[in-house]
């Protein structure tokens, strides 16, 4: 069942399907909370953030949509592996204190990313900061002479 499903999942590597389907312990495709506490306990504490649709489960198109706000976070520069690199307990966001010695700006504008005041980081909420900040400042025109 892992190898078939690691197949029908296009864009997503062939462990996370697997991981997937030995998550998903009555075999109905998706994931229910009780299933992701059990098999995917790091993913737990996110599993609202990750529910796009609401319905109480995860389905493979969610978490392929993690995936991808994740690289879209990279934008520039290879961002999204220092996001990975900061994020010590993997749990997919930055606390201030992984933040403060591998990205100390983005530290010192904690508060001002962390939209939802949760005390944690999420490649959402950084790429949301990033985009506004690209977008107010193209609206400010070219600097004065």
């Amino acid at each position: 069942m892992a190898t078939a499903l690691a197949a029908a999942l296009p864009g997503v590597a062939a462990q996370e399907g697997q991981r997937f389907a030995a998550a998903d312990a009555d075999h109905d495709g998706v994931l229910s909370r009780a299933e992701v506490e059990r098999r995917l306990p790091r993913l737990a504490p996110r599993f609202d953030e990750l529910d796009l649709d609401g319905d109480g489960k995860l389905s493979p198109d969610e978490l392929r949509a993690r995936g991808r706000a994740g690289r879209k976070v990279a934008g520039e520069g290879g961002f999204a592996e220092h996001f990975r690199r900061a994020d010590v307990d993997q749990d997919g966001a930055l606390t201030r204190a992984e933040a403060e010695p591998a990205l100390p700006r983005v530290a010192a504008k904690f508060d001002r990313i962390d939209a939802d005041r949760d005390g944690r980081l999420t490649p959402h909420e950084l790429r949301r900061y990033f985009d506004a900040r690209r977008t107010a400042r193209g609206k400010a025109g070219p600097p004065a002479p």
